[in-house]
């Protein structure tokens, strides 16, 4: 790590140490390292030419690909700062995250070639967009675009206040909140992982990326296993049978996946007979994980398992449970681990007072690759960051041996298949039909994806309003994943005198005999 001060240098250190070993593979398609950073050069060379400026932000829509890896190292080349965004958001809610983060340039994979064009005209600030995978009758295809440029390293003086990534997080406003991680962030990361030992990795192993790359999932597994020279599988699609294929054909030795994602591969007839043998480590986290699926999971990967809990804002890179609080007998399964070497817990009540182990509290984290801030929303960023300590939003305590349990949410956030969904944003477009006269959105247990998005409705007098009928209509207003899954109809909501819907009295009833946690 003493060689390597920006992201950039990921790709320049391998291309001299091994340029003939592969790096990427996506889709049968193999990168190797010497072509890996020949590509980033490129597309910093490209940015350039495209008159953009130091700290220029360039967007990303596509599934993923491997491709992403190179741009996101062009971009640090060039000091320019990518932003991905969520696939899976509503057209209006893409048009937002591209305008809020004054995207100059759009760069979309084919399967949102439709969105992008009816974007096109109406986004403020893109000025060129690029097709990923060709075939487009008026935007330039990315190969022929990148490959057009000289191949020359700029070799820019790193600066590690320069932001290289922008992540758009939900935010209870139900506009999404760009947080600007840093280069130097990115680097102490990277050295509080290594020092966790969590991510080690060799030239000869091979992770696996298939959680998307505009969530710090799949971009800190890849860049993580690039820093160390070793070869990354993107995989596109999270479909059994392809994980399934892919596992043994590339003897994956490592990968991250959600609980949502275990549960449906333990889940699928003929898992026992896949050769899972070349797995080491599966690490978990983003949404909670009933005890017996992780028992399960273990029986049928036959590898070791480690969970991590934190957010966006501090690049997930919180707690960690390592392998060995996951045997029997250890009673930590239902911890999220200890502090990362470098970073701090701490819980505090209301008033921002520390309190002792045990008792619940609002969990703070302290660390060096926290968020540099909220993009453009020093309001946020305020409430968000206390003394140089980051307010969470959720509950839990620490135990006397300092492993950190989380015990409820403070926010009303809503925690799905790893997805964040605010029920505010959900009660406004549930409200937005006619017929609804009040509304509250909860989370209620799921056994596949944690939580599920309920709707609690008071329906206006004779409207025959329909659970379809509403759904259908909020489909039109937001994303797919944020859409409840079931709908009840009421005849009052339960509010304090001030006029607040008291959630914890409608989520009771559907959490008795639960365990609510978040992850």
């Amino acid at each position: 790590m003493t060689s390597i001060q920006s992201v950039a240098d990921f790709s320049r250190i391998h291309a001299r140490e091994r340029a003939g070993h592969t790096a990427l593979v996506c889709r049968g398609q193999h990168t190797t390292y010497g072509e890996l950073d020949t590509r980033a050069s490129q597309v910093a060379q490209g940015l350039r030419g495209l008159g953009l400026g130091i700290q220029s932000r360039v967007g990303f829509l596509a599934k993923n690909d491997a491709r992403y890896f190179e741009i996101i190292l062009g971009c640090a080349k060039a000091r320019m700062t990518i932003v991905g965004v969520n696939t899976r958001l509503a057209t209006p809610e893409m048009r937002y995250v591209l305008d809020d983060a004054r995207a100059e340039v759009l760069i979309v994979g084919r399967e949102f070639y439709e969105i992008a064009e009816a974007l096109e005209g109406e986004l403020a600030t893109v000025k060129t967009i690029v097709a990923l995978d060709g075939d487009h009758p008026r935007w330039p295809a990315y190969a022929a675009w990148r490959d057009a440029q000289p191949a020359e390293d700029p070799l820019l003086t790193v600066d590690p206040e320069d932001d290289i990534q922008q992540l758009y997080t939900s935010g209870t406003t139900g506009h999404p909140k760009g947080v600007q991680i840093t280069q130097g962030q990115w680097v102490r990361f990277a050295e509080a992982v290594l020092a966790a030992g969590w991510a080690r990795y060799t030239p000869d192993d091979t992770i696996m990326v298939c959680m998307p790359v505009f969530h710090v999932a799949g971009a800190n597994g890849g860049l993580l296993a690039l820093m160390q020279g070793a070869r990354v599988l993107v995989v596109a699609d999270i479909l059994p049978e392809e994980i399934f294929r892919l596992i043994p054909e590339y003897r994956v030795n490592y990968t991250l996946f959600v609980p949502a994602v275990i549960l449906m591969l333990v889940s699928q007839p003929g898992v026992e007979q896949v050769d899972f043998s070349s797995l080491r480590c599966i690490t978990y986290g983003a949404s909670p994980i009933a005890e017996s699926l992780l028992e399960r999971a273990r029986e049928v990967f036959g590898c070791e398992f480690i969970q991590l809990y934190g957010l966006t804002e501090n690049l997930g890179g919180a707690t960690y449970l390592p392998a060995e609080d996951h045997a029997t007998g250890r009673n930590k399964l239902r911890s999220c681990g200890k502090p990362y070497p470098g970073a701090e817990i701490r819980i505090v009540d209301a008033g921002g007072r520390e309190l002792p182990a045990g008792e619940v509290g609002e969990i703070a984290i302290r660390c060096g690759w926290l968020m540099k801030g909220y993009w453009q929303n020093a309001e946020a960023t305020t409430a968000a960051i206390r003394e140089g300590w980051f307010l969470s939003g959720d509950a839990g305590y620490l135990d006397d041996e300092g492993y950190l349990y989380i015990h409820d949410r403070i926010k009303d956030m809503i925690v799905s298949g790893g997805e964040n969904v605010y029920p505010a944003e959900v009660e406004n477009a549930l409200f937005s039909h006619p017929d609804v006269a009040d509304v509250a959105v909860i989370g209620v247990p799921d056994e596949r994806w944690g939580e599920a998005v309920k709707a609690i409705v008071v329906a206006r007098p004779d409207s025959g309003l329909t659970a379809e009928g509403l759904i259908a209509h909020a489909r039109e207003r937001i994303a797919g994943y944020k859409l409840p899954k079931s709908v009840d109809f009421v005849e009052t909501l339960p509010r304090n005198p001030s006029g607040k819907v008291l959630r914890r009295e409608l989520r009771r009833a559907y959490w008795e005999g639960h365990d609510r946690q978040v992850g």
